[in-house]
């Protein structure tokens, strides 16, 4: 009798530890489903802030430029005008007459001065017009820029597109009615549509090759501002670049993933632009 207490006594310990392992188990693997998670959700978003933080390079690296050119072209007018002194001093030119094309030349400066801030006021409106109308989320797959007088917005094809094809999906339809909005605001500019893919080459029967697969999504878009959104079809161009216009190496898969991409770029129509620079003002008499 005594033995037989003995061994129940052992078989409820053993029922009782196995209870505690299992339950050990099952909040361990609880756990490390949060936690990969977690790692997940941070690898995201890490990506995103790279790729924004490389965008902000490319923009800091413009003005560069931008400033550069300014530099170079107000080393030239001084030049200019050296050698006009020069060759007035040369030819016995009246002081008179120079100073009349020294006015002549400061005031044609100011007016292409005032004509390329007036472009890039404008331009400068619709960018922060279009931003603020883009949520959180949405500005972490848009990223929006002025280079050189041109607004860029730069979609993600994840964003957009269903994997691997050139049919928008349904993720897209509020981010392409703001920016259809914005288009439309500003009737004056023209809109070029323009795809581009990473390197990877297109496994797909009714598609050949990246050319292929930009092109297509560029006209996706197009045709998307035009009949969902009503945007004018005359002011519309849609091309693609296949892979041969990267933003970053293609060695690494947020390289690749920037590369994958459709621009929409927002110009001043070109012909009017020109000839307001033409209208040069008319000398006071």
């Amino acid at each position: 009798m005594k033995k037989n207490v003995i061994f129940m006594a052992i078989a409820v310990s053993l029922m009782t530890t196995g209870c505690a392992s299992k339950k050990d188990l099952e909040n361990c693997q609880t756990e490390n489903k949060s936690l990969t998670e977690s790692l997940q959700t941070a690898r995201e978003d890490l990506a995103a802030k790279n790729a924004r933080v490389a965008s902000l390079e490319e923009q800091l690296t413009a003005q560069k430029q931008a400033l550069a050119e300014q530099k170079r072209a107000y080393i030239a007018l001084q030049q200019s005008l050296d050698k006009s002194l020069t060759n007035a001093s040369q030819n016995n030119v009246s002081i008179e007459k120079l100073v009349d094309q020294i006015n002549e030349s400061n005031q044609y400066i100011r007016h292409l001065v005032e004509v390329k801030s007036k472009s890039d006021s404008l331009n400068m409106v619709l960018t922060n017009n279009l931003t603020r109308s883009l949520s959180k989320e949405e500005l972490k797959e848009v990223d929006v820029q002025v280079l050189k007088g041109v607004v860029y917005i730069s979609l993600a094809d994840n964003m957009l597109y269903k994997s691997g094809s050139y049919e928008i999906n349904s993720r897209a339809a509020e981010t392409l009615s703001k920016i259809a909005k914005i288009i439309k605001d500003y009737k004056d500019y023209d809109v070029l549509i323009e795809g581009n893919t990473d390197n990877v080459p297109i496994k797909k029967t009714n598609i050949r090759n990246n050319w292929d697969l930009s092109t297509l999504r560029a006209s996706s878009v197009v045709q998307a501002l035009q009949n969902d959104y009503g945007v004018d079809p005359k002011r519309l161009t849609a091309g693609g670049r296949g892979e041969y216009n990267p933003v970053a190496s293609n060695d690494t898969e947020v390289g690749k993933q920037r590369n994958r991409r459709t621009q929409i770029i927002i110009t001043p129509k070109l012909d009017e632009f020109m000839d307001l620079i033409g209208q040069a003002p008319e000398n006071d008499k």
